[in-house]
């Protein structure tokens, strides 16, 4: 399993932006997929944006799309999150997970097709 610590969380306030860091102890190249979910209090782990590590080929929750940005930095084991535009609802803990044994059949970015996970860093949106 991979090693993910995760970094970049805080207080903010609506309207602002955040940048999440997930630094990996393998290569990409050595996962099936990449990314990053949220859990809120009360509410299930949910993905939020992954990258499958063979295309390229990027998720990105219908809550989240043309808010938040997914990349990687290859030469660094690091995966970002860009979250502008932040609403108190995006208030969680994030977490950083990637997919290490292939896929299962379902949606390759569901939650349990990911087995490493981060500890997670806490976002918090409030005035």
């Amino acid at each position: 399993q991979a090693q993910l610590v995760e970094s970049g969380g805080g207080l903010v306030q609506p309207g602002g932006s955040l940048r999440l860091s997930c630094a990996a102890s393998g290569m990409f190249w050595d996962y099936y997929a990449i990314g990053w979910f949220r859990q809120a209090p009360g509410k299930e782990r949910e993905a939020v944006s992954c990258i499958r590590t063979s295309d390229g080929i990027t998720y990105y929750s219908d809550s989240v799309k043309g808010r938040f940005t997914i990349s990687r930095d290859d030469a660094k084991n690091t995966l970002y999150l860009q979250m502008n535009s932040l609403k108190p609802e995006d208030t969680a803990a994030y977490y950083c997970a990637c997919a290490t044994r292939g896929f299962y059949s379902g949606n390759w970015y569901a939650r349990r097709q990911y087995d490493s996970w981060g500890q997670g860093t806490q976002v918090t949106v409030s005035s």
